[in-house]
């Protein structure tokens, strides 16, 4: 390994201090590799001038174990963890780290170095004898048939324990659990010799299990609010309904344990494609994907969607206020007839005020080229906007809504009948409007959002 001079460093240093260039950058130009430039400075910031000076420094083993214990309290890297120490490099920490991983305190202690000064005297090897199980005493065959039964016991609990324990065979929690399992039928010490396993770490591992956890009341509210919104919250939401019941918690802390206690969002990512011909004459693109309202029934979106269930058909016609994504009307039909979109639009209407005129964005769909249609709106001062042929991006807030309608309600259930989805497409719009909380509008539901500076 390259040495290095005390001025050498200080003049990279420097160079990365005053802000020149980056750490890769310096130690390209020097043709030393960014980690040892990183770490010089990671020294430097803490212990001065003084951390570059090289040390040969001798650990004890409680220094050692204090090394360790600061950075698994502290969650520090190998590399930060030696610079708050002033140690050489990361290098030796991470193998205190495997050896008390693997052996407890006592595989901590520094191994003497040189050669020993009372060589034992090489003994020529025997040779090995066949021992004639007649000629072996009760005793001796019963010892044996308990260590072939306590290693079988042994092999087949750790086996049960899962496929990834069952191959790290280094693992000492699996294996204290193990032990502590059949230290009943077997001596502790046969098991312990068994499984490779210092006595210390046993204890210890024992001692660590019977803590309790910490987060064991958070873990059950998360279950709370995975069950109600059944399965379809991920980390995120399950965070911003944490913290409207007043409990203040990292997303990063509530994803840990989501993934301790195996809950996963069932919803999955669906893309919604469908083909609209030429019928009547089609409207200018107005909105240009410009999905951002200031105020609420300023821009509204709409469209058609399609379900199949046992064979019939259910079409479904909402219509989105992009202000807070609230689906303001819809309405469900078994063809997709004029009236479904129709009907759809006299029910948002009746919803407005005078002076509100919004915007109505759609797709070339044939409902929307319609005089009738058209005259709807043009009746009530409204201005249409269309989607450019073939381009579903132009309406991606509306599609959006159609993914999310399918792949946490939909998907996720059966239904017997066309009655029993429409029942629960009108259950969920309630549930979507009222409850489901939206991250871009700050942890609330769009009828939360819209209400919010209305409530005196």
């Amino acid at each position: 390994m390259a040495k290095y001079s005390m001025q050498f460093k200080l003049d990279v240093i420097q160079q990365c201090v005053r802000g020149e260039a980056g750490a890769k950058t310096v130690a390209r130009q020097y043709g030393i590799h960014h980690s040892m430039v990183e770490h010089w400075l990671s020294l430097y910031n803490v212990h001065g001038q003084a951390g570059l000076e090289k040390k040969f420094t001798h650990y004890p083993v409680e220094r050692r174990l204090q090394v360790l214990e600061h950075m698994w309290a502290n969650k520090l890297s190998y590399r930060q963890t030696a610079a708050v120490f002033n140690i050489r490099g990361g290098k030796c920490i991470s193998l205190w780290e495997r050896c008390y991983h693997s052996g407890g305190i006592d595989a901590l202690k520094p191994r003497q170095r040189g050669k020993p000064k009372n060589m034992p005297t090489p003994q020529s090897p025997q040779p090995v004898t066949h021992v004639d199980d007649e000629t072996r005493s009760r005793e001796e065959l019963l010892a044996e048939v308990n260590f072939l039964r306590m290693e079988n016991a042994y092999l087949k609990k750790l086996k049960g324990l899962g496929s990834a324990a069952a191959r790290a065979a280094d693992n000492s929690a699996k294996k204290a659990q193990v032990v502590a399992e059949l230290r009943q039928q077997f001596s502790l010490t046969d098991l312990l010799k068994l499984a490779g396993l210092p006595r210390s770490t046993f204890y210890y591992q024992q001692k660590v299990a019977q803590v309790a956890d910490k987060h064991d009341a958070l873990k059950q509210k998360i279950r709370t609010i995975f069950a109600r919104h059944k399965g379809r919250y991920g980390y995120r939401r399950v965070t911003l309904a944490l913290r409207q019941l007043g409990q203040q918690v990292n997303h990063k802390t509530v994803q840990r344990q989501m993934t301790q206690l195996g809950l996963r969002s069932l919803v999955r990512p669906k893309k919604y494609r469908s083909y609209k011909g030429e019928v009547g004459q089609p409207a200018t693109n107005i909105l240009q994907r410009q999905f951002q309202a200031e105020v609420a029934n300023q821009k509204w979106v709409t469209d058609v969607t399609e379900f199949n269930v046992a064979g019939e058909k259910l079409y479904l016609s909402p219509v989105m206020d992009l202000y807070n994504g609230e689906i303001v009307a819809f309405e469900t039909a078994r063809r997709p007839v004029f009236t479904l979109v129709s009907s759809m639009l006299q029910k948002a209407l009746t919803k407005l005020k005078a002076k509100d005129k919004p915007l109505l964005h759609s797709d070339q769909g044939w409902q929307y080229r319609m005089p009738a249609y058209q005259k709807m709106l043009s009746g009530k001062g409204l201005e249409q906007s269309m989607s450019r042929k073939g381009n579903c991006l132009d309406n991606a807030a509306m599609e959006s809504f159609f993914a999310v309608l399918k792949t946490e309600f939909f998907y996720l259930n059966k239904f017997t009948s066309v009655e029993e989805l429409q029942r629960g497409i009108k259950k969920y719009i309630h549930y979507y409007n009222h409850d489901r909380i939206k991250l871009k509008l700050k942890g609330l539901s769009p009828v939360q959002y819209r209400t919010q500076f209305l409530i005196s």
